[in-house]
Order: C-alpha cells, then sequence, then structure tokens
C-alpha cells in the first residue's frame, strides 16, 4: 500500500511526540496515510561520549530502544496500524502524563509503563517480552539508517518522508514544534512543511527560540 508520509520516531522523543500528533490531526481532517517508521536514538548516540549528554538521557535512550523493540515485533506480527497505536499509547503516558520530563530530571522510568501502554491499546501483554530481544535490533537499525541516509546525519528526531517511494519523495527532520497545532491550522502547516519539503536546494530553516513544550 502507498503512503503520503513515513514518520521515523523514538517514542521517548517529546518533540517527535508532538508532531506525531500534529500529523494524526491532519490525518482525521483529510485523506492522508502514514507509514510508522522506526529511529532509534540510542542509536543514534552510541558513538557518542553519554557524558556530554544531560542526565538521564541514557536511561530515556535505552528505554526508547526498548520499546521500538516492542513496536517491531507488533508491526511484524500484527501491522503498521496497530504500531500506530502502541505509539498513540506509549506517548500518551510517557509524554503527556509528564513521565518524560520527570525521568529527565532525575525520576526512574516506571516499571509499569509498556504494560500499561500495551492494555491501552488493546495488544497482548506477551508482547511486552520483545523488549529484551535484540534480534529485533536489526529492523531498528536498518530503519535508523534509511532515514538519516534521507537527511544526512546530525539530525535527531523525527523525520518526515513525504510521498514515499515516488518519484516526488522528499524528506525532513522536524518540524520541531512547541504545542500541537489544530483545526485548519494542523493543515495550513502541513501545506507548508510539504512545500518546503518538495522546493529544490532547500535544507534548513531554523530559530533557536523554544516556547515551553504544551502536550494538550
Amino acid at each position: 500500500m502507498a503512503h503520503d508520509l513515513e514518520f521515523f520516531f523514538d517514542p521517548v522523543c517529546p518533540f517527535a511526540w508532538i508532531t506525531s500528533r500534529w500529523v494524526t490531526e491532519v490525518q482525521a481532517q483529510t485523506a492522508y496515510s502514514v507509514h510508522w517508521r522506526f529511529i532509534s536514538l540510542a542509536v543514534v548516540n552510541e558513538h557518542r561520549d553519554h557524558s556530554e549528554l544531560p542526565p538521564g538521557y541514557g536511561q530515556v535512550h535505552a528505554a526508547g530502544k526498548r520499546w521500538l523493540r516492542v513496536a517491531a515485533a507488533v508491526d511484524e506480527a500484527l501491522g503498521n496500524t496497530a504500531v500506530a497505536g502502541l505509539y498513540t499509547a506509549l506517548g500518551t503516558r510517557l509524554h503527556t502524563a509528564g513521565v518524560s520530563q520527570a525521568v529527565r530530571n532525575g525520576a526512574p522510568m516506571p516499571d509499569d509503563l509498556l504494560a500499561g501502554a500495551l492494555a491501552d491499546a488493546g495488544l497482548d501483554p506477551g508482547f511486552a517480552s520483545a523488549a529484551d530481544d535484540e534480534t529485533h535490533d536489526a529492523v531498528l537499525r536498518a530503519d535508523t539508517e534509511i532515514a538519516l541516509a534521507r537527511t544526512g546525519p546530525d539530525v535527531g528526531t523525527p523525520i518526515l518522508t513525504f510521498d514515499p517511494g515516488t518519484h516526488r519523495e522528499n524528506s525532513l527532520f522536524g518540524p520541531v514544534i512547541s504545542r500541537i497545532p489544530r483545526g485548519a491550522d494542523a493543515v495550513a502547516l502541513w501545506d507548508a512543511v510539504r512545500t518546503l519539503a518538495a522546493t529544490p536546494g532547500f535544507a534548513e530553516f531554523k530559530r533557536s527560540l523554544r516556547d515551553e513544550i504544551d502536550f494538550s
């Protein structure tokens, strides 16, 4: 099945989560289809000196890799719609409920977060065993390499590929947004980002000033 967008995500990234909710807002108003794919921040940062990262990021990235293994197992067994449901459940528990910020501030990752997300998504709790199954790492690495090959290195999550598999295919890191656009604003941003992504030679459009994250 052809899709309008491939969305590469790591469930622990709060900005990927906000961008993903913008994408689902657009989906609710249009006929666009999305294929949810994986990019592991643990893999992206595996060669970095972890002392350079803020405290708590190692724990967060490791958790993301474990949850992506579960998502890969779900994708293999049930398909991509189930991956979307699991991502929604994980992100709601992790980000909307404020857990991710608490962990970055030094709190431990809740032991029951994955089990709760599987239950919220209506998935077999047995999928949790995939979190420690390293055989899924090949899929995570392959998707991560594909995503970075499309944008170049030194980017994070999410990575979006518009019109994948067609002559119009183009990819971007981002957009990085601090709140979720709703309604007509969501579609307007989609149209703008898609236009920028398709513009020959376009590479970067950035400002470093950011509002506080708002997951509502």
